[in-house]
């Protein structure tokens, strides 16, 4: 494999016909390319962000690992950010601000970066709330049921705006920008609101129940993304699954015809690109603010709160 010269840097490929998915016939220098090749339009979702690398030197063969530390012999342009855990002193984490660096890292066997949920220059303030819809088995149906109900109370009652994206690996990502007026600790108490009442009101599609085996409904309704220092997939990210699955942006139109989470992979998004575009191009146009929706999302917490109309919290 050539060498890749983009953004006035060169990156070397090394090991490019190493199958890094063996079922799928994936080589890491397929990954390498489909990195170079998306980078402008992942670009925009993942830029001044802190990033986790999942890294897979060896490919789905063995187990990978989580870096969140960029290692030194990272070269200058790199971009860096040093950040306090707020648990374990600080860390030093890679930024990928071009597309270079999505190349490089890919280039490092990382499959998939994990993007922090705020930006390096405001970094106590979010600019984007997860809500990870998480199947607790083998089916598809009750997750479009559920992200439905759930775009209702976001978009509808609560006057939001909400975009939508396969994780690449079992469920759905539901996502609102905010326009950053909020901290983690405010963007969190409002996520756990709507949960409560998104469980309340459909106990027979949602769960909270972090415990696997306690959980009694087909969806757990997973916040914990919109802590400080937390990570999400990011969009348009290759997933470490056998089929080399995308983490892809949809419309919300095309819900009722997905049929899995990974039904967009390393081989089918090119195309899919070419027929619609990207879902989330004007994605930071449409941020929100929580302080009207945190008034009317009161109104509906104290249903839950006091106890009209429950049938329950799992």
């Amino acid at each position: 494999m050539d060498n890749i010269t983009i953004d006035k840097y060169t990156i070397e490929p090394t090991n490019a016909d190493k199958l890094f998915f063996p079922e799928s016939g994936v080589t890491k220098g397929d990954l390498i390319n489909y990195y170079a090749k998306i980078a402008d339009v992942m670009l925009p979702h993942v830029q001044g962000r802190p990033i986790t690398m999942h890294r897979f030197p060896d490919g789905l063969e063995d187990e990978g690992f989580f870096q969140k530390s960029v290692p030194d012999y990272f070269p200058d342009w790199i971009d860096r950010v040093t950040v306090d855990t707020r648990t374990d002193g600080e860390q030093t984490m890679a930024v990928c601000n071009n597309a270079a660096a999505l190349v490089y890292l890919a280039n490092q066997a990382c499959i998939t970066p994990h993007i922090w949920l705020s930006r390096v220059d405001r970094i106590d303030f979010p600019d984007k709330m997860v809500f990870d819809l998480d199947p607790t088995r083998d089916d598809f149906l009750p997750i479009r049921a559920a992200a439905t109900e759930l775009r209702t109370i976001l978009d509808d009652e609560l006057g939001l705006t909400s975009f939508l994206m396969t994780t690449g690996s079992k469920g759905l990502h539901i996502v609102v920008p905010l326009d950053r007026s909020a901290d983690f600790e405010d963007v969190m108490s409002f996520a756990q609101s709507v949960a409560a009442v998104a469980t309340d009101r459909h106990p027979e599609l949602f769960t909270t129940e972090q415990r696997i085996e306690n959980r009694n409904a087909p969806i757990y309704l997973d916040i914990a993304r919109n802590a400080y220092g937390q990570t999400s997939v990011s969009p348009y990210a290759v997933r470490a699954l056998s089929a080399a699955p995308i983490a892809t942006p949809v419309n919300w139109d095309e819900l009722g015809d997905i049929i899995s989470a990974q039904t967009f992979t390393i081989w089918n998004i090119e195309s899919r690109l070419n027929e619609v575009g990207d879902p989330w191009e004007g994605i930071w146009n449409q941020v929100c603010s929580l302080d009207e929706a945190q008034d009317m999302l009161d109104v509906l917490f104290s249903e839950v709160a006091t106890g009209d109309d429950m049938t329950g919290i799992s």
